[in-house]
């Protein structure tokens, strides 16, 4: 006996099936195929869905098989199948015609094996056939309608599956774009919003009418004597009642008809959906906050390994130049051994900037979500923008209207206030209507209809404290909310302030650093010529090449700086998405 087991699970139907069915659990199923060959049969067992792709599959193990044994009787056990679609009866069908025994349990599948063999009753089965098989057909088809999807599928780097080729190049626009739509701070945020939404829904559900079902059929037997008391009984009265039975089916409803309390208590939670709106929101802002900064932190790196490689083939021309005027004579073997030891330095430092782009790359995959094998690169590069410098308070001012926590930190006040109003209420009288229709008595055949409708007020009387306990604690949130509203004003404040202390400073360290960095390349050449002409030796070279690099590393902190600022500037005043994603 020979067993062997194909596991059939492609992943390119699976990607294109999720994407055609946005997402649909029921289409993304494993196809098992057994195969096991004894005493002179071959039974194919079949485990999982026949549906969609996993039909090619099953349908080429078949023909393989077929094709190794021509005259190998066969058998196809269903039992383990979950659900069959119409190509996958449609193939059952040719290999039961082709002499398959097709073998099921459970009443579906049952069903479509008895179909398939009624309909081939009158039909005489062949080993071959001279009209070719409609699954051939239907596969091609499948392939022609999923190949633009199953393209779009390949090139999505954040799909599941084989190493992205390529490399993905990103404008800082379309990495806030990405971060946006796949980032999984962002995700949780829109999550917590909704559940705001349903907890909305759950306190409104306490305002609207209730009906439940209720059916129930006991047996029962009671004790007299202590169902009346303990009373002594008559003699020859029994000590018992029963068994006898009772049924009852009918429902049950009620509404509250006057309820202030809870009123404010649906409007506190409408105010808490707008609270984790905004909540919501400003994760998004900080999210991109985080994103731009990754972005323009991996700009300054990709710029330092630019200037650092510049900067190995200014060290790399000094020692070729010095070697050579020591082969002339001019020049000696301790100027050759500087400019040698500047050229290895210059090397070291290009390998840490090399690394320092590389991590930094790796930080921004993740704030992106990306598949970790992707390899992205930048297509930004670093850059000055000269823009008016904002006025300090109408900045402040735009910030206290468009902070989503400023907006946040309003609506968690108001449901503050509510709830406080929610439990003061709780002292007034509510109104309530309840009642029940049954169909009652002994047994189900001798119920009759009865009913019980029922009005009723409600005043709290007496509560323990509880009430005032409520109130009290109600009050101390809203003073709570209060200080932290305050807290949040002079932060934004501040935020707004520091943002523009930052740009207004980094936009003069552009300047000065641009000049430094004109300066410094001519004190290069200067100095290469003296050195040249044999009127001093290297060590100004060596000092020209130290003060250049130090002019490269300033004017790319400072754009760098100057690009954070302005980001900076735009989360102060809640502008990121509109500033940035574009």
């Amino acid at each position: 006996m020979k067993i062997r087991s194909l596991y059939a699970m492609p992943v390119m139907y699976d990607v294109v099936i999720s994407l055609l069915r946005n997402g649909d659990k029921e289409r993304q199923g494993m196809l098992r195929i057994t195969t096991e060959t004894k005493r002179g049969r071959t039974v194919l067992t079949v485990e999982g869905r026949v549906a969609g792709a996993s039909v090619a599959v099953l349908e080429q193990c078949w023909r393989d098989l077929h094709a190794t044994s021509p005259r190998q009787k066969f058998s196809v056990s269903l039992c383990g199948v979950s659900f069959i679609d119409n190509a996958g009866k449609v193939l059952l069908k040719e290999m039961h015609r082709r002499g398959a025994d097709l073998l099921a349990e459970g009443c579906l599948n049952q069903a479509i094996v008895d179909e398939i063999v009624e309909s081939e009753k009158h039909t005489p089965r062949t080993a071959k056939s001279g009209k070719g098989s409609p699954i051939i057909f239907y596969v091609a088809l499948l392939s022609l309608v999923l190949s633009p999807a199953l393209a779009r599928a390949q090139a999505n780097p954040a799909l599941p599956g084989p190493a992205p080729s390529g490399t993905l190049k990103l404008t800082l626009a379309e990495a806030v774009a990405l971060a946006v739509k796949q980032n999984p701070t962002e995700q949780i945020a829109l999550l917590n919003a909704s559940e705001s939404v349903q907890d909305k829904n759950i306190t409104l559900a306490e305002l609207l009418p209730q009906a439940n079902l209720h059916v129930a059929d006991s047996a029962n037997r009671v004790n007299v004597k202590a169902e009346f008391g303990g009373l002594p009984l008559f003699p020859g009265v029994p000590g018992h009642i029963g068994p006898f039975q009772l049924f009852s089916a009918g429902p049950t409803f009620g509404s509250s008809v006057f309820d202030l309390s809870l009123w404010k208590r649906y409007k506190a939670s409408r105010s808490n959906v707008n609270e984790a709106k905004a909540n919501s929101l400003s994760t998004r802002e900080q999210v991109i906050l985080l994103v731009v900064s990754q972005y323009i932190g991996t700009l300054r790196a990709v710029a330092n390994v630019e200037a650092s490689k510049s900067r190995v083939d200014l060290a790399k021309a000094l020692y070729d130049q010095a070697a050579d005027l020591q082969k002339e004579g001019v020049g000696t073997g301790i100027d050759t051994l500087r400019a040698n030891v500047e050229l290895q330095n210059e090397n070291q430092r290009l390998i840490e900037a090399v690394n320092d782009r590389e991590a930094s790359l790796f930080g921004l995959s993740k704030l992106l979500n990306l598949d970790p094998r992707q390899k992205i690169e930048l297509a930004d590069t670093l850059s000055f923008f000269e823009t008016p410098q904002p006025d300090v308070e109408a900045s402040i001012d735009l910030a206290l209207t468009g902070r989503e926590e400023w907006k946040a930190i309003q609506a968690q006040e108001k449901s503050a206030r509510l709830e406080k109003e929610s439990a003061q209420y709780e002292r007034l009288p509510s109104v309530r209507f309840d009642g029940n229709w049954a169909y009652y008595g002994s047994s189900p055949t001798a119920a009759i209809p009865t009913y019980q409708y029922q009005g009723s007020l409600n005043m709290p009387i007496f509560t323990g404290g509880r009430i005032k306990a409520e109130i009290v604690k109600a009050d101390l949130e809203l003073q709570k909310v209060e200080q932290q509203k305050q807290d949040l004003r002079n932060q934004i404040a501040l935020d707004v302030k520091t943002a523009l202390l930052n740009l207004e400073s980094a936009r003069n360290e552009v300047s000065v650093a641009n000049l430094g960095v004109q300066l410094a390349h001519e004190e290069v050449d200067q100095a290469r010529d003296r050195f040249k002409a044999g009127v001093a030796n290297n060590i100004e070279v060596i000092s020209a090449q130290d003060s250049l690099s130090r002019a490269n590393d300033n004017q790319i902190a400072a754009l760098y700086r100057f690009n954070q600022a302005r980001a900076d500037f735009a989360r102060a005043i809640g502008e990121m998405e509109r500033t940035y994603a574009k």
